[in-house]
């Protein structure tokens, strides 16, 4: 219920106003000097943002859409039913005529949708925080006096947009079902880009407080930042992208105000560079290179380069809409954005890895070529070591991101040595260099050797269309308690439990040892569907999650539920079944039947059971049986009741093995009693099928993502402290 609040765009909408309205009061409180010239932009954009909350209509152009408008204001109710609305009455009491909805996106009924949104657009509403104080040291001609103030928080809209992300991908990994944690989604594209331009911006902003380099470099880094965020919003509000992303909202008549909003945001930095060109503290000097002030300004424009592919290709659709062109986007997006950024990530990593040993101005070239070999000579062992270990030797851009990732972890794990002493300023960014070298490897690892495990060698599920959908081969055919190998897994569907509007496959996977016929490995997993009237089947997976590796596994097809017989008049649930097969049966016997061995223990001459009411004459006998499936054992007890001169009996159903057993006679001569044993026929038999990927050592992403956080907050405190009042 929580998440349906910012399900739609107008709650979204609210929802980044609501913290840009909270942050400006925390900048009243703490800019000090720099309110005024602050809290313009701040208020600017906050005006902008609350007019696409009104839902009003100035000469015949709409402003915004309101989120608090009645149901009768947003559905013309006299053109959908004109007789019942005719009347005043009705139309006035209309809330009765109303029934449930479809209820929320299932895709959204998770808990990670109740915190990523709120955290993302935390993220994008401190994204004005350092463009605000970049404006304002421009207007008001304080040009270096801004980057102390904008640090901190321009460190924290990185921290918080970036968790924000992290917390996305997070959320498509548990609750959807194409199988990883990134999809270079459009969407998720748009909040990618102006994430790592600041994280450019930082880095220059740093490296011109120590040098007085590359000003402007910096400061357009920031306005862009900010700019990209208000594109970002204009992708995926404006309805542009159209069926090309999952998560972009359709158009609400707001294209043109998304517009005005971008080109007025960007005009006043604009505006104010160019005519305040000739005072910018710009200097003509060439860095060293072999300073760290010039490394840090490579990086950045190759984080900026890195950004300008990814914006050209998500923003096909708007070429297209704009030139009247019409470019397709990549097939396979993942694959295609995967090429192309992974040489940016190696230029990265590489490069804040050997920038810890450069000093700002000027290194001594010997001195930092001693400090670099020890770190590559371990970089290369430990790289040779794990790229062994998780077979990523097939590809020679795995192989150099491994050798990247673990270069820039060790390199950065040397300067934190220093933590406590001289250098102890930039333990919180090597911390984050650590956790951003961590995530990307562990990214690495689990998209590049994932692997389906669940495969079936004949490529064929015998399901109707199933051969339709996209490797078959990779998903398997289980029937109910029937198990199954599946690599070194047995697998067996349990059973299924339905707690509206979802179903819950219970699945359980073992792996016995070959030679001692032990169970070593023991564990269940639920995925579940949702069978939505306008989505069809929607399934979200459940992985189980291990210290090297995770299990993910969701259902990609499932019976319609389907209606059994209950006894009723006219119809009985034996009908449910093949017919019986009736045995005479003694204490001991075994029968065997498809769904298990069932064995018979001694007769219980005083049963219970809720419905069994006995008189003084009655007698009551009860047939224990024991149904046993690969291990897993099964009771009941049906039960033959002799009241005066007719006889009953009651049956027992064990569900989860399509079996009914009916304990009807007692043949004293024999010392037998007649057993009647009913199973559901194969084709009525439940089933599921199912897929399962083995994703290696993705804890490694899991886990920088913390260690990434932990960096940045000590940035931010250690930036914090460095602010004296202005």
């Amino acid at each position: 219920m929580v998440s349906a609040f910012w399900e739609g765009q107008e709650g979204s909408f609210w929802l980044w106003a609501f913290w840009q309205s909270l942050l400006g009061g925390i900048l009243i409180w703490r800019a000090k000097s720099w309110e005024n010239g602050v809290m313009t932009t701040v208020a600017f954009s906050q005006v902008f943002l609350t007019s696409m909350l009104l839902g009003v209509s100035i000469f015949g152009e709409r402003i915004g859409s309101s989120p608090f408008i009645l149901l009768r204001e947003a559905i013309n109710l006299k053109n959908e039913a004109p007789v019942v609305f005719a009347d005043p009455e009705n139309y006035k009491n209309y809330l009765k005529f109303i029934t449930d909805g479809r209820g929320l996106n299932p895709l959204l009924q998770n808990y990670w949708m109740v915190i990523h949104p709120p955290t993302l657009f935390l993220g994008f509403a401190s994204m004005v925080v350092p463009f605000a104080y970049a404006v304002a040291g421009l207007a008001e001609r304080r040009y270096k006096e801004w980057f102390k103030p904008a640090m901190p928080w321009a460190l924290f809209a990185v921290m918080i947009l970036g968790t924000g992300i992290i917390m996305g991908s997070f959320w498509a990994y548990e609750a959807l079902n194409f199988g990883g944690f990134w999809a270079w989604d459009p969407v998720e594209n748009a909040s990618l880009i102006p994430w790592l331009m600041l994280i450019g911006g930082v880095h220059v902003m740093i490296a011109f407080r120590n040098t007085g380099h590359a000003f402007f470099t910096a400061i357009a880094l920031v306005l862009l930042s900010f700019i990209l965020v208000l594109y970002a919003s204009f992708l995926t509000r404006s309805g542009i992208l159209g069926e090309t992303s999952v998560h972009s909202f359709t158009d609400l008549g707001m294209f043109g105000h998304l517009i005005l909003y971008n080109v007025v945001f960007l005009a006043i930095p604009v505006y104010l560079l160019i005519s305040r060109w000739k005072e910018l503290p710009i200097t003509n000097k060439d860095e060293e290179t072999y300073s760290r002030e010039f490394w840090m300004f490579i990086g950045a424009l190759v984080v900026t380069v890195a950004c300008i592919q990814v914006i050209f290709t998500t923003s096909v659709p708007v070429f297209n809409k704009a030139f009247g062109t019409n470019f397709a986007p990549p097939i396979d997006a993942i694959k295609y954005y995967n090429q192309w950024q992974a040489p940016f990530a190696i230029l990265i990593t590489i490069i804040s890895g050997f920038s810890q040993f450069l000093k700002y101005k000027r290194t001594d070239p010997r001195k930092f070529y001693v400090s670099l070999i020890a770190s590559i000579v371990f970089s290369l062992v430990i790289t040779g070591v794990f790229v062994w270990v998780t077979d990523v030797y097939s590809n020679l851009m795995y192989i150099l991101l491994t050798f990247s990732c673990v270069f820039a972890v060790l390199s950065n794990a040397r300067l934190l040595n220093f933590g406590f002493g001289k250098k102890s300023k930039l333990a919180g960014a090597a911390v984050a260099h650590i956790g951003f070298a961590l995530l990307l490897l562990g990214a690495l690892v689990a998209a590049a050797t994932n692997k389906p495990i669940s495969l079936n060698a004949s490529n064929f599920i015998p399901v109707k269309d199933f051969e339709k959908a996209e490797k078959p081969g990779e998903n398997m055919v289980l029937y109910r308690n029937e198990p199954k190998k599946m690599g070194r897994y047995s697998v067996t569907y349990i059973s299924d439990t339905t707690i509206a509007p979802n179903t819950y496959y219970k699945i359980n996977f073992k792996v016995i040892d070959a030679k001692s016929g032990k169970v070593t490995e023991d564990f269940d997993l639920s995925p579940r569907v949702q069978v939505n009237e306008k989505m069809g089947l929607i399934a979200s997976p459940d992985t189980k999650h291990f210290i090297t590796h995770d299990i993910y596994t969701h259902i990609t097809s499932a019976p319609e539920s389907k209606e059994e017989h209950a006894d009723h008049e006219g119809h009985s649930e034996a009908e449910n079944y093949k017919a019986p097969r009736i045995l005479n049966v003694k204490e001991g016997d075994t029968v065997h039947t498809s769904s298990g061995i069932i064995t018979v223990k001694a007769l219980n001459l005083k049963p219970t059971a809720k419905q069994l009411v006995l008189a003084p004459n009655d007698v009551a006998v009860g047939m224990p049986l024991e149904v046993n499936l690969d291990g897993r054992v099964f009771k009941t007890e049906p039960i033959f009741l002799v009241k005066g001169n007719n006889t009953f009996d009651f049956a027992r159903n064990i569900d989860e093995l399509g079996l009914r057993v009916r304990f009807t006679k007692i043949l004293p001569e024999q010392n037998m009693a007649e057993l009647q044993v009913y199973e559901k026929p194969q084709q009525a038999k439940d089933w599921v099928v199912f897929k399962s990927i083995e994703f290696p050592y993705i804890n490694l992403y899991w886990v920088g993502t913390i260690v990434m956080v932990i960096g940045f907050v000590i940035s931010i405190i250690r930036r914090r402290r460095e602010i004296t009042p202005a």
